[in-house]
């Protein structure tokens, strides 16, 4: 059968043309079918950013972070909510970037030239005649992944967007008078005194029946809730399990030792003396010629007698530190001397003296006295040394390899994670209680928001497969695998009856915290000299809160004070109730003209922030930006 359709192959092409493009032209080309099908995730003046472009935004943007901070937390970068600031950050860029267009803010070959100077890496390619040295200027435009020609497309691009806010930038201002307004506002300070009524204080005038816990369990059904929980399985490699195959060779690691050994011995360090004949580099030429000639004739005196060196030095060096002491400079290792000076030191040998050697100090004559050579430790000292190095290496250089293996094992053999732990003899580890969220505390790999977000996908918790390989960290990967599933349920009220009676207690216990602070409010205000329990007074501000809560600072600024003393109160929620007295406006302290300068600009800052934001969102609003990707819930905040 193969063989007769291998003989008529043009005959079945053409009736499977004829079979398919009927369809396409009845049925219609999904748009996504050649691009993959990859969801919209948001859309600027009618142009789709992809889940795909998101994804290609966020790991260069974590690459670049993990370049610069190679330490930071995998799981910080792989956050939902980092996630979000880079779609965010991404939808920024096309605003400007179209903003930029529609604009017809276009980047002169001149205006691209002086900001290229500008750049410090560039200028400082310039050779002395003034022309660029252009194979450098071509090897840092490589090392960015770019060409020359492709660099200066990117800069061009940047300064046409930096222009769309530079206008509104550069136009905003805050006058004095203005600026003064808004901090002594911002800085106000005011005398309160303050009632607590804590719910704890409540707890026992609380009574509780089984038709209240029944209720309050009817009426909060989201409380007692139990998420998704699934027990799981995972394998991680990284260079330890990596290091952990490796078997090394005893003729590499001698190898090893006889191209390492200097390095591993430690520092030569050498002991010289010499002699100074100041010049300061900036000097007349003149007079640094005449200190110059003054060294050529002490160097004649010493080649004559090499025995008088110290007994020179010491009447004819201009260095008050080792004059004294003959010209003796100790022992000193590479890095300890100018260039110039530890070049001329470690081309001697042991008794030799240099030519006169120039350094920004001036002029020297050095003498080589004595060389220290660090011990040669054998091979069996170093071993346990010489094999961590070496296997670490061998790792690293390894890892791409078994990497891949890993990846394909766990993708080719999705039904256990058996296969992949007995190829590159990994452990197998496992987890119960792993919801979609990492747990507080949690370390490894189920710290991983990524991974997890595998885990869950329907496909993995329905078929119970593998997870792909995830990159968890630095030379980390991961794959997991649901081994049993428990949905999403409302806990009984058998088994949540003490959680039920706990949530109860403290809501009625807040409630009645409440009602006497607000009664003792209205007491207090129709007769303010019954007023009892108050503290004694503090005064606050938005800067100097007191330990007093954000609520209770909010409202003692929020109060009237048209007439004083003001009286207000304020929910604390679950803290309870508090009572405030604002007893008078205390006036801000004078500041010196320098701190009222760093204010100014800080406030003219805060404002031209404000003003740009506010540019930004009406360009959002003119070119249509949608984000259809939800926002995640703030880190830490309590989910009800």
């Amino acid at each position: 059968m193969f063989e007769s359709i291998r003989k008529h192959t043009k005959w079945v092409m053409g009736l499977l043309f004829l079979l398919i493009i009927p369809s396409f032209i009845l049925v219609g080309i999904d748009r996504n079918y050649f691009g993959g099908g990859s969801p919209v995730v948001a859309r600027v003046d009618g142009k789709d950013i992809t889940q795909a472009d998101w994804d290609n935004a966020h790991r260069m943007e974590s690459d670049r972070i993990r370049a610069q901070s190679p330490g930071i937390d995998a799981k910080l970068l792989d956050s939902p909510q980092a996630r979000y600031a880079t779609l965010e950050r991404l939808v920024r860029d096309r605003v400007l970037q179209v903003s930029a267009q529609k604009m017809h803010m276009l980047t002169s070959d001149a205006r691209l030239a002086r900001e290229l100077q500008s750049i410090p890496q560039i200028a400082a390619l310039k050779r002395p005649d003034g022309t660029l040295d252009a194979e450098a200027y071509r090897a840092l435009a490589g090392a960015q992944g770019l060409t020359p020609e492709g660099l200066e497309a990117r800069v061009r691009h940047d300064i046409s967007v930096s222009q769309v806010m530079g206008s509104v930038v550069a136009s905003a201002f805050a006058s004095p008078a203005e600026s003064k307004l808004a901090l002594d506002a911002i800085f106000q300070r005011r005398e309160i005194q303050v009632a607590r009524f804590d719910p704890s204080a409540f707890v026992s005038k609380v009574a509780v029946t089984d038709a209240d816990l029944e209720a309050y369990y009817k009426a909060h059904p989201a409380k007692f809730q139990q998420p998704e929980q699934a027990t799981v399985e995972y394998v991680v490699l990284d260079l330890d399990a990596v290091k952990a195959g490796i078997t090394l060779n005893e003729d590499d690691l001698r190898t090893y030792y006889k191209e390492n050994l200097s390095r591993l011995s430690g520092k030569e360090e050498r002991r010289a003396s010499h002699i100074l004949v100041s010049a300061a580099k900036d000097a007349p030429a003149a007079e640094r010629e005449k200190a110059k000639a003054k060294a050529q004739e002490l160097l004649a005196q010493v080649r004559k007698a090499p025995g008088r060196f110290a007994e020179i030095a010491r009447k004819e060096s201009q260095d008050t530190g080792s004059a004294a002491s003959g010209g003796d400079l100790g022992f000193f290792g590479h890095g300890a001397m100018v260039k110039p000076f530890e070049d001329a030191v470690f081309s001697l040998k042991k008794g030799e003296v240099s030519d006169v050697v120039e350094t920004d100090f001036g002029y020297h004559v050095i003498m080589l006295t004595d060389v220290k050579t660090p011990r040669q430790p054998s091979f069996e000292e170093l071993r346990p040394s010489l094999e961590a190095e070496l296997r670490q290496q061998q790792a690293q250089r390894k890892f791409a390899e078994v990497a891949e293996t890993f990846a394909n094992t766990v993708y080719e053999q999705p039904d256990s994670l058996q296969p992949v732990a007995d190829k590159l003899k990994l452990k197998i580890h496992t987890a119960t209680g792993v919801t979609r969220t990492p747990a507080p505390g949690e370390k490894g790999a189920l710290a991983s928001p990524r991974l997890l977000e595998a885990l869950f996908q329907p496909e993995s918790v329905q078929s119970k497969r593998n997870t792909e390989a995830i990159e968890i960290g630095n030379s980390t990967l991961a794959a997991a695998r649901i081994t049993a599933y428990q949905p999403a349920m409302t806990l009984p009220l058998d088994k949540a009856r003490e959680q039920v009676r706990s949530l109860y207690v403290a809501d009625k216990s807040a409630e009645l915290a409440r009602q006497e602070g607000q009664a003792r409010l209205a007491a207090w205000k129709a007769s303010p000299d019954g007023a009892a329990g108050l503290s004694a007074p503090v005064t606050v501000s938005r800067d100097r809160p007191q330990n007093q809560p954000r609520a209770v600072v909010d409202a003692a600024l929020r109060a009237p004070t048209d007439k004083l003393p003001a009286w207000t109160g304020v929910d604390l929620a679950g803290q309870g109730y508090a009572v405030l007295k604002v007893n008078r406006i205390v006036p801000r302290d004078a500041s010196d003209e320098a701190t009222a300068r760093m204010e100014r600009e800080q406030y003219l800052q805060l404002w031209v922030s404000a003003e740009a934001q506010a540019y930004y969102e009406l360009l959002k609003q003119r070119f249509k930006v949608q984000i259809k990707a939800p926002r995640p819930a703030a880190q830490g905040e309590s989910q009800g």
